[in-house]
């Protein structure tokens, strides 16, 4: 055990660092720059036309710099099934590495050069490397953890997003790389941790499903199994990848839109949809955006916000953390229905705080500790507990469609809300909380109804309880009892 888990968590870190971390990194990374960015801007424009720029331009420069990110992350998702299909999850994850460091190395060479436009393709291939890292890397680290360890082990993914948002904030200080002299190499900083993976990942193997399921490689399945988990027997998980091999009857791996009508996995799509891939619909940063005036009413000095800032990264981290503690005791059911609800609690108070701001010396603090609550609840469920959805829900053929998917609807929400949120915020100030407030209970009342629990069940008995859900009727069960029987004939082989 004790060697299983070494080995298995040091995979883990690995691909953590060149994962998820660069997704975090480049949502904190890209506040502490700004204005110097911007003053990059104008003297660039200036030696180039003889004039200064508009601020309407100014801003929709720097509205470029900020948004493409969100367009990279698509492109990059909307590749992740077939990369990870053909290459397999371990080359793919290498290969995501390249657009960090072409990243890197343009951004790093934007002011030397003089020319904003390599920050703005800079950031384009940021986002593709994040849009591919996000998802391989948690379908990756899945698809290589045996039954019992499958919920801590995929958490470790969101706790490298929360360690990366944190990372960004404590490299944005003034006392390490935020000031005017060094933003370019505080822009560069994620091609250390993408080259940290180039040289350590080559020394782990491949994920033994995909090994197994999609190269029909059972010899090296086992040896990537007992690399990663030991040398005890583990036959029974194999025999469990087997028969998963088996039920699949040879398919191959499904289209986005095979995933879309199938009936077959109309309610995982459907939990897929509303609790996973609609995950920015909760309010997360909306709630970091408010935080900055929270801490001001508060009574901290704009310099100080920043190390509040920290103490929220420390939080989130903390909270995922202790989610992957709970997560195979508590249940996933259980601590998203009740994380959700925790959510919508927090933002109804937080709106009947923010609303009353002025009008009592106490309530700024209330709503601060409103703030920390909400980050832990998020820590504590959505931010955790949806890494291994996907893995657990669907069986191979469909595990990548479902990540793309995925990845794809939270990139598109991500520009669109980032496009039309300080509308929303304009016309309805604090109250715009009502929103994810609304979706959250929703979701709470989803899980608690409609979603079952995949804790210690494996792929083939957890495809069993969603059957029940996707047939129905007399047609249905007549469906899901031929279906049930092909399944227990699998799994006797």
């Amino acid at each position: 055990m004790q060697k299983m888990s070494y080995n298995l968590f040091l995979l883990a870190f690995v691909l953590g660092i060149g994962g998820t971390f660069q997704y975090g990194l480049q949502i904190s990374i890209i506040n502490s720059p700004a204005e110097y960015i911007k003053s990059f801007i104008r003297e660039t424009w200036l030696k180039r036309y003889g004039s200064s720029p508009s601020e309407e331009i100014t801003t929709l420069m720097w509205s470029f710099i900020v948004s493409i990110y969100t367009i990279g992350g698509l492109l990059g998702s909307m590749c992740v099934k077939y990369m990870s299909v053909t290459f397999g999850r371990k080359k793919s994850m290498l290969l995501a590495n390249i657009p960090a460091l072409l990243s890197a190395t343009l951004m790093a060479l934007s002011r030397l050069s003089g020319s904003f436009e390599m920050i703005i393709i800079g950031r384009l291939f940021a986002g593709v490397c994040a849009g591919l890292g996000l998802n391989i890397h948690i379908m990756y680290v899945g698809e290589c953890a045996p039954q019992k360890l499958r919920g801590v082990i995929a958490i470790t993914a969101s706790t490298a997003i929360a360690v990366g948002k944190f990372a960004g904030f404590a490299l944005g200080l003034r006392e390490v790389l935020g000031v005017e002299a060094l933003w370019p190499v505080l822009m560069a900083a994620n091609a250390i941790p993408a080259l940290i993976q180039l040289l350590t990942l080559p020394f782990f193997p491949d994920s033994p499903r995909y090994l197994l399921i999609d190269k029909k490689d059972k010899e090296g399945c086992i040896k990537a199994v007992k690399q990663l988990w030991g040398d005890g027997d583990h036959m029974a998980e194999v025999d469990d990848m087997i028969a998963e091999q088996e039920a699949i009857r040879g398919e191959k791996s499904k289209s986005v839109c095979d995933l879309v009508r199938d009936k077959s996995v109309r309610w995982q799509f459907i939990t897929l949809f509303l609790v996973s891939s609609c995950m920015q619909l909760i309010g997360v940063n909306v709630v970091y955006f408010y935080a900055y005036n929270v801490f001001l009413k508060v009574g901290l000095s704009p310099s100080q916000t920043r190390y509040v800032s920290l103490g929220v990264g420390i939080t989130e981290i903390l909270t995922t953390a202790l989610c992957g503690f709970l997560v195979d005791r508590a249940g996933r059911k259980a601590l998203l229905w009740k994380s959700h609800t925790a959510m919508a609690l927090a933002l109804g108070l937080l709106t009947i705080t923010l609303a009353l701001q002025d009008s009592f010396s106490w309530i700024p603090y209330c709503s601060a500790a409103l703030i920390f609550i909400f980050i832990m609840s998020f820590g504590l469920g959505p931010a955790g507990v949806l890494c291994p959805l996907p893995t657990e829900i669907f069986i191979q053929s469909y595990r990548p469609a479902a990540y793309a998917f995925n990845g794809a609807s939270n990139w598109i929400q991500l520009f669109f809300l980032g496009l039309l949120f300080p509308f929303i915020v304009e016309g309805l100030g604090s109250f715009c909380f009502i929103i994810f407030l609304a979706y959250c209970l929703s979701m709470a009342i989803f899980v608690y109804l409609v979603v079952p629990e995949t804790k210690g069940k494996t792929m083939l008995q957890i495809m069993e309880e969603f059957n029940r859900l996707n047939y129905r009727g007399k047609k249905g069960q007549e469906a899901l009892q031929q279906n049930n029987c092909s399944l227990t004939t699998v799994t006797r082989l």
